[in-house]
This record gives structure tokens, C-alpha cells and sequence, in this order.
């Protein structure tokens, strides 16, 4: 699959997230403690913009009324019903089987090796026959 360039690491702090449009899809990239997630910018609820809501944890409970919370900046709770997220998958916390949205491979690349890929020059062999240069493509 190809590669898109969303942004530097530092322009999407920790806790913070980047709308990109890619290929007509608008993407939802989210910093989560330096790990990068992406997601479809939608709710499969109702279609609500997902960049738009609230990153929270998981609170758990091993007895009743004793809760503590894990997996903090990793759930994203939807901005008009509440339907939270698991930002590292797309799937729903409460049905995982059946809702999800479409979660995307992020990367972290040095900039050096990014560039040295991006600035190659292509080249073609050359072949020259008798008093004729052909070029093969």
C-alpha cells in the first residue's frame, strides 16, 4: 500500500489529533503518549466527526464501586451519543464484532531516510547500438 505524508511528529502533540483528507476519505490521526493511530473520521453510528470527541481511558472494576482507570488516552468516546472507541483498533469497546470503524497503518519515519527515498533519481539503462543510443523503458 502507498504511503501518505500526514505531518512532522511535532505538529500532532501527545493528546491532540490531525484531520487529513486521503484519497477522499477523511482521516483522524491521533497521538496517544507517541504512538500514532489513524481512523476513519466517522461514527459507523449516525456519521458523527470522531476527530471531534473526547479521548478518554477504560475504567475497570474488579469489585463494585471500586473503579480505577486503565488505558488512559486510548478510548474515543463519540461527540453526540457517547459510543466509545478503541483508538489502537477502531473497534467498539461495548461490540467488537459488530462495530467498528475503519482503523488505518500509521508509521514513524526519520526524516533523512524519507528524504533520501523521496529524492532518488529514476534512471533508465542505456544501450547504444552501432551509432544509435536507445533508451529501454
Amino acid at each position: 500500500m502507498p504511503k501518505h505524508r500526514i505531518a512532522f511528529v511535532k505538529e500532532i502533540p501527545p493528546g491532540s489529533n490531525k484531520v487529513v483528507n486521503i484519497r477522499g476519505r477523511e482521516i483522524c490521526v491521533f497521538n496517544v503518549g507517541g504512538d500514532f493511530f489513524a481512523l476513519l473520521n466517522r461514527c459507523p453510528h449516525e456519521g458523527a466527526k470522531l476527530s471531534r470527541g473526547v479521548v478518554v481511558g477504560l475504567p475497570e472494576s474488579e469489585t463494585p464501586g471500586c473503579y480505577k482507570l486503565s488505558r488512559p488516552g486510548e478510548i474515543l468516546r463519540c461527540p453526540w451519543h457517547g459510543w466509545e472507541f478503541d483508538l489502537k483498533t477502531g473497534k467498539s469497546h461495548c461490540d467488537p464484532e459488530r462495530m467498528f470503524t475503519k482503523q488505518y497503518k500509521t508509521c514513524v519515519e526519520n526524516e533523512t531516510a524519507v528524504a533520501e527515498r523521496e529524492l532518488q533519481a529514476e534512471t533508465f539503462p542505456v544501450v547504444v547500438e552501432e551509432a544509435t543510443v536507445f533508451v529501454e523503458m
